[in-house]
């Protein structure tokens, strides 16, 4: 199983493993507005298992069952203490770093599951559908509300924004999660994704910027 890695952080902090993540949906007005969605009243709350997490450098594959995989850059949060019912107050001292993610959403798949009113999974959470940065200490970034996010596809820009523009800020959101799902030590938030949001196909070449330093690269096989 993949161990999160990064030479900012100690040994502890290597050690800890993959736990489930827990993600937000509409939590950029921009990209609420892109997809003709109505703007939610609460955080939208889904999660992904373990499995769905792959490293950014591995290529992304998309299952055979779908036709329009759509790229969602994301901020992501490592979680290392544990939150239960938690103000917001006491999550600054449990996050450990923030990276940069992909949810990679198989638009045709939700958009017939939610025709359906069934859930999303076989859309959001499958094997490799979250392709993860490693994580920068939180040191680094101790703003989490001033923090640029960039994707770029085939070298041209397709999402920009910046995580000052969430509906519901890091913080208060990762509380907001606690009061349902207890965040453990190795647990991810993915926290939205701002507009632009739009169709892989095979060959793309994917570049990601977190605060215009950490570029990461991958490929769409």
């Amino acid at each position: 199983m993949m161990k999160y890695q990064h030479s900012f952080y100690d040994q502890s902090a290597c050690s800890l493993l993959p736990g489930k993540i827990v993600c937000v949906g509409r939590n950029y007005l921009d990209h609420i507005k892109e997809l003709n969605n109505p703007v939610p009243s609460e955080p939208i709350l889904f999660i992904k298992p373990s499995t769905s997490l792959q490293s950014i450098s591995d290529e992304i594959l998309v299952p055979d069952y779908s036709n329009n995989c759509h790229h969602e850059v994301e901020l992501s949060v490592l979680i290392g203490q544990e939150l239960c019912r938690a103000t917001v107050e006491e999550v600054e001292p449990a996050i450990v770093g923030y990276g940069i993610a992909l949810d990679l959403t198989l638009r045709d798949v939700q958009e017939k599951l939610k025709a359906q009113g069934k859930p999303w999974e076989r859309a959001k959470a499958f094997d490799g559908s979250c392709p993860l940065s490693p994580f920068v200490s939180k040191e680094v970034f101790p703003d989490p509300q001033d923090i640029e996010l960039e994707l770029k596809v085939n070298g041209e820009s397709r999402q920009q924004g910046n995580s000052q523009l969430m509906m519901t800020k890091v913080l208060d959101l990762i509380a907001h999660i606690s009061q349902f799902f207890t965040l453990l030590p190795g647990d991810v938030v993915l926290t939205g994704t701002p507009a632009g949001v739009s169709r892989l196909q095979s060959g793309d070449q994917v570049e990601l910027i977190l605060g215009k330093k950490y570029q990461y690269q991958t490929v769409v096989k």
